[in-house]
């Protein structure tokens, strides 16, 4: 793993985004709020915010996130994709007696090195087995299951086969599900072959001082 992370460092260095990492583990980037909905609505767009924010964001995420103050209203989103960010318009708002968004945060999902800090690993974890609807290695059931083991803000995840450790992206299946806020699932339906392998998780963690 050590050397995974240091070509991963190595590559976005030197190679900027023109390299493929070795593995498929991912971690999310701080919260960024580059916009509120007093104008024509809330822009959380990528290009503002990696201008805004030199370094700490990756130039290709793989995965975006928005979120908003628990409890409010559901909005209209006109965009959301890691490839341009985050559009929630107020014109889109016809059911509001406001019409109005709410004003929205957003993170990214990248490769290493761009959520910084140091990382300590998890044990490997194997909950279950694709005899059902497929394998479902879900966040809030292993820590569940597993209380203390895993920390509360995980970071990465890193997926594997049970028997032969391929890591997941190299197997050519499709994925449900495959990030360190929700976990993994990959489901039979999904598949050209109609099954899934078995695979296993584990979660990367900002390392305890």
């Amino acid at each position: 793993m050590i050397k995974l992370l240091s070509f991963a460092i190595l590559c976005g260095l030197v190679f900027g985004e023109n390299c493929t990492y070795p593995t498929h583990i991912r971690c999310w980037t701080d919260w960024f709020n580059s916009d509120d909905p007093s104008g024509a609505g809330d822009y959380e767009r990528l290009p503002r915010i990696i201008t805004e924010n030199p370094g700490k964001i990756c130039l290709k995420p793989v995965d975006i996130q928005a979120r908003t103050q628990p409890g409010v209203e559901k909005d209209v989103i006109h965009q959301k994709d890691a490839e341009s960010g985050f559009i929630c318009r107020n014109q889109d708002q016809v059911n509001k007696m406001e019409k109005k968004c709410n004003d929205y945060r957003v993170r990214f999902s990248c490769h290493p090195p761009f959520c910084g800090g140091g990382v300590c690993w998890t044990k490997w974890f194997n909950r279950d087995r694709p005899t059902g609807t497929g394998d479902w290695e879900v966040l809030e059931p292993l820590r569940a299951e597993n209380p203390g083991d895993i920390c509360d803000d995980a970071l990465y995840i890193e997926v594997v086969t049970a028997d032969t450790l391929t890591p997941a992206i190299s197997t050519g299946e499709i994925f449900h599900a495959y990030n360190p806020s929700y976990g993994f699932a990959c489901r039979k339906k999904d598949q050209k072959s109609g099954y899934c392998r078995d695979y296993k998780v584990r979660f990367g963690c900002p390392c305890e001082n």
